[in-house]
């Protein structure tokens, strides 16, 4: 005799994940229902295995620092943008679905402009995706099957790139977005946890550097 345990009464505590087995696409489609919108929890689903995550308060810090200095990145080499944040993409041909911590639409950022829901049948995913620790392989296999060109992945307070090659994630020393910049060390000097620096002041010794070394 099987046991239902409703979702609500499930608590998952910040840096654990939940992984539940043979959830078939109409019982992703309910867990997602009933979890709602507002939430703080993350998925990443891969033929029939859903991840519900909770981030820790670093894991959210990396994140929105991460965002904020890809962002200055983009506004200094003066290129349009549209960021879609934790969006909820699904394709169901694969039996996919990941909540990015944050993802961009850079060379398609006019499908994303005024959207209000995803449909992967027709929009495109983002050009790039931000993850914090991406160790999980539905969350990799999830990203793959979504489509998404490139993953930014903060591990450790390092940036690793990986670009997705023949339907496969390959590390990449360079981004195939700024693919004259060293993304890497530049993004990673201001990644290092410095607890002296609030994110204002990082965000503007990032913004001067890159004048610095890459004047426009």
């Amino acid at each position: 005799m099987g046991v239902t345990i409703a979702l609500d009464r499930i608590e998952i505590l910040p840096g654990q994940r939940l992984c539940l087995h043979d959830i078939d696409w109409p019982q992703l489609e309910a867990i997602l229902a009933e979890l709602g919108e507002k939430r703080a929890t993350r998925i990443a689903s891969y033929q029939n295995t859903l991840e519900i995550r909770m981030p820790l308060p670093e894991h959210e810090r990396l994140k929105v620092i991460l965002g904020d200095l890809l962002k200055i990145l983009l506004d200094h080499l003066d290129m349009e943008w549209e960021s879609l944040g934790s969006t909820t993409y699904k394709k169901r041909s694969d039996r996919a679905g990941i909540e990015p911590d944050d993802c961009f639409y850079i060379r398609n950022y006019r499908a994303a402009v005024g959207m209000k829901r995803v449909d992967l049948t027709q929009d495109p995913p983002p050009d790039l995706a931000i993850e914090v620790d991406l160790t999980s392989k539905t969350q990799i296999r999830a990203y793959e099957a979504i489509g998404v060109p490139e993953v930014w992945c903060c591990d450790r307070h390092q940036l690793k790139i990986y670009l997705l090659e023949n339907g496969q994630y390959q590390a990449s020393a360079t981004s195939a977005t700024f693919a004259n910049i060293d993304v890497t060390a530049l993004f990673s000097e201001f990644l290092n946890p410095d607890e002296t620096k609030p994110m204002s002041e990082r965000r503007r010794d990032f913004r001067q550097r890159l004048q610095d070394r890459y004047p426009v």
